[in-house]
């Protein structure tokens, strides 16, 4: 007898062994160790527990508070940009601010106005109209020279250290704060006060050196 032949006379043997199974001789074979019932307390409750008992003890009006004032604070005086001194020796470069346009820009139908891979550069289309005078707002002398220097219709005063509101009440003019430090990154600008200004299709950039007080004579 062939081994297939064997298996076909096995196989039926064994399915109808399978189909005569009762689901009567399932057995209870009873509880097996310990079991206890859920006493995990529910995470939205204790929350809510959290949040009720820090709002009857005042802590909850505390820590607003706090977060209050310290928004206030780094309205007041942000955080000054790391990296940066007081410039020493004259420096002076150009900028090309031309960029390419990494995918293609289209109008509202799909139409290309830009293609990919195009290089674009910003000046012409938005000349800068004022220059650019970058300066620590916590050294007198810089604050002195770039007020001086530059009337309030052909610069704006861009704080990398100091109180902005303080110095637009003081000085009446206005006051911006470069934050993180993203403009004289991009601009290479390693010391103030610096000053950029348009040069054609260019940006010139110049760190000024100021000259040093004549120290006093005992």
């Amino acid at each position: 007898m062939t081994r297939a032949r064997r298996l076909a006379l096995v196989l039926p043997i064994a399915l109808a062994g399978l189909a005569a199974a009762s689901p009567t001789t399932a057995r209870d074979y009873g509880q097996q160790g310990t079991v206890w019932a859920i006493a995990e307390p529910d995470l939205l409750t204790q929350i809510h527990a959290r949040l009720a008992a820090l709002e009857a003890s005042g802590e909850t009006k505390r820590l607003n508070e706090r977060l209050k004032q310290r928004t206030i604070a780094h309205v007041n005086r942000p955080t000054a940009v790391a990296g940066l001194t007081r410039a020493e020796t004259p420096r002076t470069w150009l900028f090309d601010p031309t960029i390419a346009v990494g995918e293609n820009i289209t109008d509202d139908k799909g139409r290309v106005i830009i293609a990919a891979g195009t290089r674009v550069n910003p000046l012409d289309s938005v000349p800068l109209r004022q220059a650019l005078i970058f300066l620590d707002g916590d050294d007198p002398e810089q604050l002195a020279w770039a007020t001086k220097t530059y009337a309030s219709t052909k610069a704006k005063l861009i704080l990398v250290a100091g109180a902005p509101l303080e110095l637009m009440k003081a000085r009446q003019r206005r006051f911006w704060f470069d934050q993180e430090g993203k403009l004289v990154r991009r601009f290479g600008i390693r010391a103030v006060p610096a000053v950029v200004e348009q040069q054609g299709r260019k940006l010139q950039v110049r760190e000024h050196a100021l000259p040093s007080k004549p120290e006093r004579q005992p």
